[in-house]
């Protein structure tokens, strides 16, 4: 069986919250997702937002996938970018195409409202994320800085 991709939006609060949970499996901090789990007005008021982009691949009512991107408006140019901030696919869904289908997707997205890129970060040591970005373009090296960070 494929998922199927779909992009939440107004309602989707369940799906989002579906969403976070998996990634909190995913990126094996499940414990961190639960105990900052945000209200369904607060999902409800990001997915509101044109910005905000969540996709979910869903197999038989699961989301067994899914990512998060946010539009960036430039400065120097009438057009914007999208950073994916998280994307990632359950264990038992892996190396089926669910995350080559979610990063088409989100280029798709991207090409109908006019943007000029969609680019993601990956730690070097998360080779197989490495190696599936690199099979979309080319990669940079570059240096990620926290220059404010609120204290716990």
């Amino acid at each position: 069986m494929t998922p199927a991709i779909r992009q939440l939006g107004r309602g989707d609060a369940g799906a989002l919250r579906a969403l976070n949970v998996m990634f909190g499996a995913a990126f094996e901090v499940a414990e961190d997702y639960a105990r900052s789990a945000p209200g369904e007005a607060w999902l409800e008021r990001l997915l509101a937002r044109d910005s905000f982009v969540a996709l979910v691949a869903e197999a038989e009512g699961t989301v067994v996938g899914g990512l998060v991107a946010y539009e960036l408006l430039k400065a120097e140019a009438e057009t914007s970018e999208f950073y994916i901030y998280d994307l990632a696919v359950a264990a038992d869904w892996r190396r089926r195409g669910v995350a080559r289908a979610l990063l088409r997707a989100m280029g798709e997205i991207a090409a109908a409202r006019g943007a000029s890129a969609v680019f993601v970060q990956a730690d070097p040591v998360d080779v197989p994320a490495v190696t599936l970005y690199e099979g979309f373009g080319p990669r940079e090296e570059v240096f990620h800085f926290d220059v404010w960070r609120r204290e716990a």
